[in-house]
């Protein structure tokens, strides 16, 4: 069911409940941290929707119900009656799209910090993608209706949903970009394997990262099926384009790579 929260309060299982003081976040099920409260929420400074003036953030908190998530679970489906907005505090989230024969293309990877169904909850239409989280998560809701009076009382934060609106435009266009002008499947997958360590690495080992899609997802991703992604990694595994230790992947050569994708 679209935006069903994991049943019961936001606890570990056996009662081991923690919250940071001044009462920012508590521990839940699958070592989530739930941030109950936007004004002292600890990522304020890290995220683009979060880093509001203290009047802003006191309102945002007034509106949004915490709730979170497990794997597999659905925030909205392509096609629904748009709701409001989910902020993603914690976690990932698999925005896609479905053929009417029930061919899915993954439009994005969505990351904590981001506003989710932003286009059709502003519009007015219904959501364009189906929102899957990928992995456990938070994402707190926002009534429609709640959330265009808090646009229209905060004009940081119209400007910062304008930032985000840009942002996901460019993607948007990269990803075009990626997949109508590759050559070969290869080639789209070495791309997308780089703009995932691009993303998910970090400065000490950008070429180490968790990849926690499988081989369909994958896919979906760049167009391709999954015998043929399987295929690939294989052949890139044999030319050591690549490794994967368990959900680790490393990119042993990355300018061979870069090569290879022709960027």
């Amino acid at each position: 069911m679209a935006g069903q929260p994991i049943p019961g309060s936001p606890i570990v299982p056996g009662g081991n409940e923690s919250t940071m003081p001044g009462g920012s976040y508590m521990k839940a099920p699958y070592g989530l941290e739930i941030i109950e409260n936007c004004v002292a929420c600890p990522h304020l400074q890290e995220r683009l929707f979060c880093d509001l003036p203290p009047a802003a953030l006191e309102h945002l908190s007034q509106i949004t119900s915490p709730s979170s998530y497990p794997k597999g679970a659905t925030l909205f489906v392509e096609g629904q009656t748009a709701r409001g907005v989910f902020i993603l505090c914690n976690g990932r989230v698999k925005l896609s799209t479905c053929s009417k024969d029930g061919k899915t293309l993954i439009v994005r990877i969505a990351e904590s910090g981001e506003v989710l169904g932003l286009p059709a909850t502003l519009t007015g239409k219904s959501y364009e993608l189906t929102a899957e989280v990928v992995e456990p998560s938070q994402a707190n809701f926002i009534s429609r209706a709640d959330f265009l009076n808090f646009l229209r009382d905060h004009g940081e934060a119209t400007l910062r949903v304008a930032q985000q609106l840009g942002e996901t435009y460019h993607t948007a266009v990269a990803e075009m970009r990626s997949i109508g002008l590759s050559h070969s499947a290869g080639e789209r997958l070495a791309r997308f394997l780089l703009d995932w360590c691009a993303v998910h690495g970090n400065q000490k080992s950008a070429t180490h990262v968790t990849l926690t899609l499988t081989h369909e997802e994958i896919a979906q991703a760049i167009g391709a099926s999954r015998e043929t992604v399987t295929r690939v990694f294989s052949e890139f595994k044999k030319k050591n384009l690549l490794q994967m230790k368990g959900s680790t992947l490393i990119i042993p050569d990355k300018t061979a790579l870069e090569t290879f994708a022709g960027v």
